[in-house]
């Protein structure tokens, strides 16, 4: 079974996120900021992390290396406004985060998953 973890200050956009994947047999992990994602991640494991840009507080780069030595392996996918910023968004890429544009989409997610997953079978 898929486990994502949501990291979203906003309550509203977490919730129905969360209600979407359960109806797609997807479990969900809430966090409201990254402090608390990670905290969830030291006890548990997941399959997907969705992190809002704004809860990044760090560099693209510093974000990166905490995830990947808290959950190692797992996709990061980094949520933001259609305004974000090109260099924003290239750097989180460059950082190798997944960035998508707000509202995202159960199908969305598990497409990046899926991608992920092939990509590593082929290698």
């Amino acid at each position: 079974m898929n486990r994502f973890l949501l990291i979203d200050e906003d309550v509203v956009v977490t919730q129905k996120l969360g209600l979407a994947c359960l109806e797609r047999q997807v479990g969900v992990i809430m966090a409201p900021n990254v402090c608390e994602g990670v905290r969830a991640l030291l006890s548990e494991s997941v399959s997907l992390i969705v992190v809002e840009a704004t809860a990044l507080k760090l560099t693209a780069r510093e974000m990166a290396t905490l995830f990947e030595r808290v959950a190692p392996g797992v996709p990061v996918v980094v949520t933001g406004c259609s305004d974000t910023p090109l260099d924003a968004r290239v750097a989180l890429e460059l950082a190798g985060f997944r960035v998508l544009t707000k509202p995202v989409a159960v199908e969305d997610l598990l497409d990046k998953i899926g991608a992920l997953s092939e990509g590593a079978a082929r290698r």
